[in-house]
């Protein structure tokens, strides 16, 4: 199992759990950070025994964004993960779920700042939770800079345009409750349960089957931009084989003899 100074990981039964450990800085995005997160997403992608993501962070903070220094690095924090930079310059990109999707669900357990980089991640994951005082915004506009983890593509596509502009073009913080009310995140809890909430649709998640998960979460984002006509074939060719696996099978056995199916992945 992974991890790096800035980001922990470990398995809470069939979900893998990475946090953003930098808390004196808020989570703020690193080098270590963005390495043990590209980690993450692969190690979870290759073990079968992994059904669910679940990502947090420490300290009461989810994330606030790139520390462009720590990136940058001239000896400062990180630099001996360089070479990773060097081999793979696409590695940040696929930290931050822009250049990468993982097969498996991921869920965000957002307590604290969630602003700038940190709405940006969290575009890229599938179900959101989030205590009750949660922040969020991309407060790039107010700097001079430009959103440029995939918030002018992904904010719109996942909330209604007029709301993804003001959030974009203000970059005014935005409280749980808000960013509920627009669709950003699906459910708003008391703080410090945010991750206990978030476990326990994990725990949801995995009791289901492996590869009908897996399949359905690739449907919904392949047909995301397609037709109608075009959507429905690409989810029949995509949910039919589905029905052929023995996964499918000890579903129904399980059913029709009322017990918990055991799944495996066949």
């Amino acid at each position: 199992m992974g991890g790096t100074e800035h980001l922990t990981v470990r398995r809470e039964g069939a979900t893998l759990v990475l946090t953003l450990n930098r808390p004196d800085a808020r989570n703020a995005l690193s080098l270590p950070m963005l390495v043990g997160l590209h980690d993450g997403w692969l190690e979870a992608d290759a073990d079968d025994g992994i059904r669910s993501i679940v990502l947090t962070g420490s300290g009461g903070s989810f994330c606030a964004g790139m520390d462009l220094k720590a990136l940058a690095g001239n000896g400062m924090e990180g630099e001996h993960h360089r070479d990773r930079l060097k081999a793979d310059p696409d590695l940040h990109w696929k930290a931050m779920l822009r250049h990468h999707r993982p097969r498996k669900p991921v869920i965000a357990a957002v307590e604290g700042y969630c602003v700038a980089g940190g709405t940006e991640i969290l575009q890229g994951t599938d179900i959101r939770v989030a205590g009750e005082s949660a922040t969020f915004g991309l407060f790039e506009v107010r700097r001079g800079l430009f959103p440029i983890g995939g918030s002018t593509v992904r904010l719109q596509r996942q909330i209604p345009r007029t709301h993804a502009l003001e959030m974009l073009l203000t970059g005014r913080p935005y409280s749980a409750r808000e960013a509920a009310a627009i669709g950003l995140i699906g459910h708003v809890v008391p703080d410090g349960t945010a991750l206990d909430q978030a476990l326990r649709i994990a725990e949801q998640i995995n009791a289901c089957g492996p590869l009908a998960v897996e399949a359905v979460k690739a449907s919904v984002y392949e047909t995301a931009e397609l037709t109608e006509t075009d959507g429905l074939a690409s989810e029949l060719a995509r949910g039919w084989p589905v029905f052929d696996t023995a996964d499918a099978k000890e579903g129904a056995r399980a059913f029709a003899e009322k017990r918990a199916p055991v799944y495996k992945r066949a």
